[in-house]
């Protein structure tokens, strides 16, 4: 039955890493649902305050670093609080309306189509900044990876110790 208990939580692991590139799916949550099932299957005792207070912080990493990277990727190019805006909407609904590609694409256009609307930029500046988000993107894909990673080694070192 351990081996059950493992793949379940290697398959939400798995699922945390997937939400990295399909924003839709909630990765923080389904980490921290790893972790909440290996105590519930084994034992909540190898998780002291400090390995809730370093996740945590790992956690808020995780926001900022989206955050941030989407932003530079962005300003980076000349865009606006409006880029940044119409990236993050076509991030979300790209996959829905152009499958597979719409990951890229959605925030290239949404990026473009926010930056032409609202201020008024010419159309070769908007692909600019359409870029920059894609830049953006890609960025904040690789540090989350490299965030969710460390966070996940740290749980096995401390339930594995």
């Amino acid at each position: 039955m351990e081996i059950v208990y493992w793949a379940l939580i290697a398959i939400l692991f798995i699922v945390a890493f997937v939400g990295l590139v399909y924003p839709i799916i909630p990765s923080v949550i389904f980490l921290i649902a790893g972790f909440l099932l290996y105590g519930v299957f084994f034992s909540f005792e190898p998780f002291h305050w400090l390995f809730w207070v370093i996740q945590g912080l790992f956690v808020i990493l995780l926001f900022v670093a989206d955050y941030i990277a989407n932003m530079i990727g962005i300003k980076k190019y000349g865009g606006s609080k409006a880029g940044i805006w119409g990236s993050t909407i076509g991030l979300i609904l790209g996959p829905f309306l152009i499958p597979v590609l719409g990951i890229l694409l959605g925030p290239f256009i949404g990026a473009i189509g926010a930056e032409l609307i609202f201020n008024k930029r010419n159309f070769t500046d908007s692909i600019k900044i359409g870029f920059g988000s894609v830049i953006g993107f890609i960025s904040s894909v690789v540090t989350k990876t490299i965030i969710q990673a460390i966070m996940i080694g740290y749980f096995l070192i401390v339930v594995l110790n």
